[in-house]
């Protein structure tokens, strides 16, 4: 749209151009999309502990596959109760912890699970273990 003042041929445009500041635009798109499918994943940090898990304490590793390991034998999901509940009858329920190592790779929901699982036999406090520096990576 044009303003006119009526002066002939000194006739003023007072429209907005939006081309460049589009072409600006699309350019700034194509190199967000071009960064994002480069980029990595961030690895995970390491956590730094000094307490060490004791060996009396009851443990739970998942691995990357969501295997699962309780104590000495390797259960599935549904199987998990019952494996907490045979350990909580062969320690005479000393214990109410859990120390669970799992992969990073392991989905969150499985954790979320065994935990649930370990829930239903009284097992009420859960550690998440981690690697000890100086120590063999498994």
């Amino acid at each position: 749209m044009a303003v006119s003042t009526g002066g002939g041929e000194d006739e003023v445009m007072s429209t907005i151009n939006i081309t460049p500041f589009t072409d600006v635009l699309l350019v700034l798109l194509i190199i967000f999309i071009i960064l994002a499918a480069v980029t990595k994943e961030p690895k995970l940090p390491d956590a730094h502990n000094k307490n060490r898990v004791h060996a009396s304490q009851l443990v739970v590793i998942i691995d990357a596959k969501n295997n699962i390991q309780i104590g000495s034998q390797q259960v599935t999901l549904a199987e998990a109760p019952q494996a907490f509940a045979q350990l909580q009858d062969a320690t005479q329920h000393k214990f109410n912890s859990v120390i669970i190592k799992a992969d990073p790779k392991a989905d969150y929901g499985t954790v979320l699970r065994v935990m649930d699982a370990a829930k239903k036999v009284d097992l009420t406090t859960f550690g998440l273990a981690n690697h000890i520096e100086g120590t063999p990576q498994q």
